[in-house]
């Protein structure tokens, strides 16, 4: 695909499953609202409220000037601050307020990006706090459509509601993920120098890709699957997304684990590439 395109099929990967979101809050009961999701110390409506805050900081909406309470366990840092505030004030807002938010969020963002006169590497502002910084403008589309999809799979999990494990937005996280393997695997697992890591995901998106431990210590990755790697880390899709965006402890996830058990159980460990 050509820049341009690429910058569409991001869009086009936003578009289909921010709106699925919609259609799929539509009908909820006011109690749903409230059921606990993967994402740490966010509910349904906490997630939905964290979309809405992304989004709108990205059309130039001025961010809540409100205070959060010193009670909540899961912020952690600046970074988790940052996204709790916007969060905090919309808890006492009710569903249908923030269904209607989000319905006239999507219309004016979809506005928005068909307006944009942004080239694929022009550099644009990424919303995210102390890490907030310039990235070329496909890179956000690109970061906003796999961020979207993670969190439809939060809410799809959460209501007991599967679906769009294929989608164009979940291809584009395929993609995003497979890319930082090499470093997960290399820099923050530690695996030793000449090591190979098989991963062998099954489902809607099936891979399999190896990464390799260069003698300088970093990986690389081969799309084919070694003959005799030091380990085989085997799993479905679902499970490799919730392993990757830290929805899931590596003890509990349903990991076949062949060869090198300490390995293994390393790199699961430090699967996780979202912050």
């Amino acid at each position: 695909m050509t820049d341009n395109q690429t910058v569409q099929a991001y869009t086009d990967a936003w578009t289909q499953s921010i709106e699925s979101i919609s259609e799929l809050l539509a009908p909820l009961p006011t109690d749903a609202w409230n059921r606990a999701t993967e994402c740490p110390g966010w509910s349904v409506r906490d997630v939905v409220s964290h979309i809405i805050g992304v989004e709108s900081e990205l059309l130039g909406d001025p961010r809540p000037i409100h205070a959060l309470p010193r009670d909540l366990r899961h912020v952690t840092n600046e970074f988790t601050r940052y996204m709790e505030l916007p969060v905090d004030k919309r808890r006492c807002h009710t569903p249908i307020e923030l269904t209607s938010e989000l319905e006239y969020t999507v219309i004016r963002r979809s506005r928005a990006l068909r307006n944009a006169r942004y080239g694929p590497t022009d550099l644009v502002r990424w919303p995210a706090g102390p890490l907030s910084r310039e990235v070329p403008y496909a890179t956000l589309l690109l970061l906003r459509a796999f961020d979207v999809w993670v969190h439809e799979q939060d809410l799809r999990r959460a209501l007991q509601e599967p679906g769009n494990l294929d989608s164009p937005a979940a291809v584009v996280t395929r993609d995003w993920l497979i890319k930082s393997l090499p470093q997960q695997v290399a820099k923050e697992a530690g695996a030793p120098i000449g090591s190979t890591v098989v991963f062998d995901v099954s489902g809607a998106l099936p891979f399999e890709r190896t990464v390799r431990i260069g003698a300088d210590g970093t990986g690389s990755m081969d799309e084919s699957a070694a003959a005799d790697p030091d380990v085989k880390l085997s799993m479905d899709w679902q499970t490799f997304v919730r392993l990757c965006c830290g929805r899931v402890h590596p003890e509990t996830a349903l990991v076949n684990v062949v060869g090198d058990q300490e390995l293994g159980l390393r790199v699961l460990a430090h699967l996780s590439s979202t912050p």
